[in-house]
């Protein structure tokens, strides 16, 4: 009996789970999944909770209930992997060995990486959104939050969904205006990037709603530290940006589990293959999500789309055959704009993101790069298909793993400087 190993059982472990779970043979493989935690947690979600749109228990479900009933489950701290042995050791004792790894562990946030961060006022008047129990405690703050400067920082790159900042600055605008105190809030994004996004042409078009929203980019500022005395956030520069609400997006690193176990780089990420997502140094391990160093964005649609690669060329290994399939870096994102409206790119490696329709030229239903109604209802419809189709590792009816030109309209180079 061989045993297949995937750690955590969040997006894209759940995915990888469900998937080969139809393609191996029960009465050859055994399959064997472990996590720390019990819940899973719709983690784009947490976007909405500050804002009252979702309350906490809109976004959680058991694990056990999105696994397939073949694969074994063991909840249990992972102590170290030992993939030169491989095997895996658990903080409960226990260890597995294993014929191939799925590393599928993540990135988490790390707030004690920024001198300050973590004072008196975390949670007080810092507080961040890619928790759920700092979405939570930031929604209830802003029920009775009479405004000031609201500061949005991201610590540096790269960030699980690097567009959610732009997402919670559109729907604080909105949120405030509902309020009817959007006169008494400055709203600031401060980022280490250029502009608004990581691609040009999105960034200027979203850098352009910022400004049309009256909110302001403070751009290139890489935070060195949190001066909670003066509530200013301070940079390599010496740049100063005070506030009276700071929304952070700490420094995201990969689990802690792979620096002690010398799988990865600085932030603890697994070095790996952009294309096969097989680990540079270790044959019989692959990642899916967040877990590796690809140059994708670090998002629950890439995950999806990463699947079938690593799922074809894992398959592939396991039968000694040349692995084929590669992945091109696609990456697919609503952007929830405010006032029932959303954005929608969709990109890869190498083509940025483009005006047109997607998923059908000309019929859509969604536009790319533009507002629209049928953009927000995407982006609201989305936890259904997550909870439904992708944790199941089904396929999305009419969009493929690779980035398709199918509707994009592509730009001339004096439209692009335009």
């Amino acid at each position: 009996m061989k045993t297949l190993l995937i750690l955590g059982a969040g997006t894209g472990g759940t995915m990888a789970a469900n998937k080969m779970a139809h393609h191996l043979d029960p009465n050859e493989w055994r399959i064997v999944i472990i996590d720390k935690d019990e819940t899973h947690y719709y983690q784009p979600g947490f976007l909405f909770i500050p804002f009252g749109i979702y309350k906490p228990a809109d976004v959680i479900k058991p694990k056990r209930n999105l696994l397939p009933s073949q694969v074994e489950t063991i909840f249990a701290e992972i102590e170290m992997i030992e993939p030169d042995k491989n095997r895996v050791r658990l903080s409960n004792k226990q260890e597995i060995s294993y014929d191939y790894l799925v590393v599928a562990t993540g990135s988490h946030i790390h707030a004690e990486e920024t001198p300050g961060m973590l004072d008196v006022a975390w949670q007080e008047s810092i507080f961040d959104f890619y928790t759920i129990e700092g979405a939570t405690k930031l929604g209830k703050f802003l029920e009775t939050w009479n405004g000031g400067r609201m500061v949005l920082n991201i610590a540096e790159m790269p960030i699980k969904c690097p567009v959610a900042p732009l997402e919670f600055l559109f729907l604080a605008d909105w949120y405030f205006q509902k309020r009817g105190i959007r006169n008494k809030v400055d709203l600031v994004l401060s980022t280490p990037l250029p502009g608004a996004f990581t691609k040009p042409q999105a960034s200027a078009m979203l850098g352009d709603i910022l400004e049309k929203k009256g909110i302001s980019i403070e751009p290139e500022f890489t935070i060195m530290e949190v001066d909670n005395a003066k509530q200013v956030i301070r940079s390599y520069d010496e740049r100063e940006v005070g506030y009276d609400l700071l929304v952070t997006i700490p420094v995201n690193k990969g689990a802690d589990v792979i620096g002690a176990s010398g799988m990865g780089d600085e932030l603890n990420f697994i070095p790996t293959n952009k294309h096969t997502l097989q680990t540079e140094k270790w044959e019989n391990v692959f990642i899916i999500g967040d877990a590796g160093n690809v140059p994708s964005s670090k998002a629950g649609s890439v995950a999806h789309f990463m699947l079938d690669i690593m799922v074809e060329n894992l398959l592939s290994h396991i039968k000694g055959q040349e692995m084929k399939a590669s992945f091109d870096g696609h990456a697919n994102c609503f952007i929830e704009s405010g006032f029932s409206k959303g954005i929608l790119i969709d990109f890869n490696f190498e083509v940025e993101p483009l005006p047109g329709s997607f998923p059908l030229p000309a019929v859509g239903p969604f536009s790319l790069l533009q507002e629209s109604f049928l953009n927000h209802i995407g982006k609201m419809g989305f936890k259904w298909i997550y909870w439904n189709i992708l944790l199941k590792g089904l396929d999305i009816p009419f969009v493929e793993s690779h980035m398709s030109m199918n509707g994009k309209k592509v730009l001339t180079k004096s439209a692009t400087q335009a």
